[in-house]
């Protein structure tokens, strides 16, 4: 049973060592109220009340893993500016290893600022750069990474298009890790695909999987095939695995297609969510549980956190408690 190896797991202690690599930015939440109109344009005046900073994209990935017990290196690209002090502050105070932190004087810290009042998104300002990192930047990259990967039960690739995954760097990052029989593990992001070529897992969500396929739409589970055998052909990846949102998730291999249904009955954001699946799914695998138990498990931590507004974080605890609960629930009911 599942729930028995998760408990024998939390009384084991055991804590993988993941690696991150990938697009990491600062979410900055201004919140404020709004009571009246400019008199210099039709716009609301925002009286701010207090603002914070947390981390996104690859950051919220590493957040999620640090929750669930895992020693975690990060290798990212920060521009050489204040956010990049913002994160390196926050991943140390998680006990996150930043030595693969490359501070580009030639990039922004991408940073993602929303405007919120009363609980309405009134605005988002980003800040970014998006360009590939130059020829000496992404050698000096590799050669930190090498170490790192080798020491890694499992390479988790957080792609946000941001251009830190350059083709270059991921290609090169894959084929290291195959040289030490490392599974990488992959949020993707775009519509080139083939840069994950020889990947263990692809986890697109839908939209994302209809973009790469370059198919319409997605929506029924005959698309759902067309959709991942033409990605499994290009990228030669063993397993495909979708997020479908409330409709769980489906897992594309050689077997065939598993479709393991949502456990969430209460949905109030789903921010984050896929960073949530990312990290379970690594998590897991990492600690030798085969791919399809670990996205059940990563289900059940997806139920948690969309039940929360923001971008939220799952403990082992806490999804051995959704678990009984979802049994003690059936188990009435029946």
């Amino acid at each position: 049973m599942l729930i028995d190896k998760l408990k024998d797991l939390q009384s084991a202690g055991c804590r993988p060592n993941l690696l991150v690599i990938g697009d990491i930015m600062i979410d900055h939440y201004m919140t404020g109220k709004a009571s009246r109109l400019s008199p210099e344009a039709p716009v609301p005046v925002v009286n701010l009340k207090a603002e914070t900073y947390t981390l996104g994209g690859a950051g919220n990935v590493v957040q999620n893993l640090v929750a669930l017990g895992a020693n975690v290196s990060i290798s990212c690209a920060t521009g050489d500016d204040v956010p990049a002090d913002q994160v390196s502050e926050i991943l140390k105070r998680e006990g996150v290893n930043t030595d693969c932190i490359l501070r580009d004087k030639d990039r922004a810290t991408t940073v993602k600022t929303r405007i919120l009042v009363e609980g309405h998104q009134l605005a988002r300002l980003d800040k970014e750069s998006t360009h590939n990192l130059n020829v000496a930047a992404e050698a000096h990259v590799i050669g930190h990474l090498e170490p790192l990967i080798q020491n890694a039960d499992i390479v988790v690739l957080s792609d946000y298009n941001k251009g830190f995954l350059s083709s270059n760097l991921t290609r090169r990052i894959i084929q290291i890790a195959k040289q030490y029989q490392k599974k990488v593990i992959i949020d993707p992001k775009g519509s080139n695909y083939t840069k994950y070529s020889g990947a263990y897992v692809i986890k697109p969500n839908r939209s994302e999987l209809a973009v790469a396929a370059k198919v319409d739409s997605v929506d029924t589970i005959a698309d759902l095939q067309v959709a991942a055998k033409l990605i499994i052909e290009q990228t030669e990846v063993e397993n495909l695995v979708v997020t479908l949102s409330e409709e769980g998730i489906s897992i594309f291999n050689k077997k065939g297609i598993t479709n393991l249904p949502v456990k969430a009955t209460e949905v109030y954001d789903v921010t984050g969510a896929g960073d949530t699946v990312l990290a379970t799914i690594s998590f897991f695998v990492a600690l030798g549980f085969d791919l399809d138990e670990a996205c059940e498990i990563a289900n059940y931590a997806a139920a948690i956190v969309i039940r929360q507004v923001g971008s939220a974080t799952v403990t082992l605890e806490e999804i051995v408690m959704e678990i009984q609960n979802e049994t003690h629930k059936f188990q009435a009911s029946h």
